[in-house]
């Protein structure tokens, strides 16, 4: 299958760079807590520098990389303790996990099955399926995580695997003007940004950054 002879084909080491930044988004996912979430997206921030196949321009990439630090930072401040209700949450984020997964699988199927049928080059192939999965993970991690201001991680995800694509998009579309490389990220930067200032101010004023606690519904 030429989709699965693009991946194939590639040497171990090569591999390991394009999986690395997708085992710590899993990580990002899957495990709770300020710490993982700190220390997961420092670990992005330097995964993503020899990732030169899915990022091939440096000073995006290094962009993209700083973008991660500066969320690894914006993770650093202690959080206010927790309000009554913590087993509601956690089950309310079982619950939440599961269905953001049977939905997001399907999802992810049907995408990747699209790319698959497509007749792109190899390079083309790895790197639009790859954007896509790094995307999924970013919208799971949003369904997932309900913390405010780690919300910032899934937008960061979600926005790294559009500027895959639109990388892709770019050198395969003919354009005579075609748009600035940094729009991606100034608009994913953007929402980090915001996702962080919402968070601080619901620490502040709510005496919580969960969603689940908006307006003392504890799900």
């Amino acid at each position: 299958m030429h989709f699965l002879d693009a991946w194939t084909q590639l040497p171990p080491g090569e591999l390991l760079v394009w999986a690395l930044p997708v085992a710590i988004l899993t990580l990002l996912i899957t495990l709770p807590g300020r710490i993982v979430a700190r220390m997961g997206s420092l670990a992005l921030a330097i995964a993503l520098l020899p990732a030169a196949s899915a990022i091939p321009w440096l000073p995006l990439r290094a962009a993209w990389s700083g973008l991660w630090a500066l969320l690894a930072l914006a993770l650093a401040t202690p959080p206010l303790e927790r309000r009554a209700g913590a087993l509601g949450r956690r089950l309310g984020l079982v619950e939440a996990g599961v269905v953001a997964l049977l939905l997001g699988a399907g999802l992810l199927t049907l995408l990747v099955l699209a790319i698959a049928r497509q007749d792109l080059p190899p390079d083309a192939t790895r790197r639009t399926s790859y954007g896509i999965l790094v995307l999924w993970l970013g919208l799971l991690h949003l369904l997932v995580r309900r913390h405010t201001v780690r919300s910032a991680v899934g937008l960061a995800a979600l926005g790294l695997g559009l500027q895959v694509i639109e990388r892709v998009w770019q050198e395969s579309v003919v354009s005579v003007a075609p748009p600035s490389p940094w729009g991606v990220l100034g608009v994913t930067s953007l929402a980090c940004a915001l996702a962080v200032r919402i968070g601080r101010i619901r620490q502040h004023v709510a005496a919580s950054p969960w969603v689940g606690d908006a307006h003392d519904l504890h799900d």
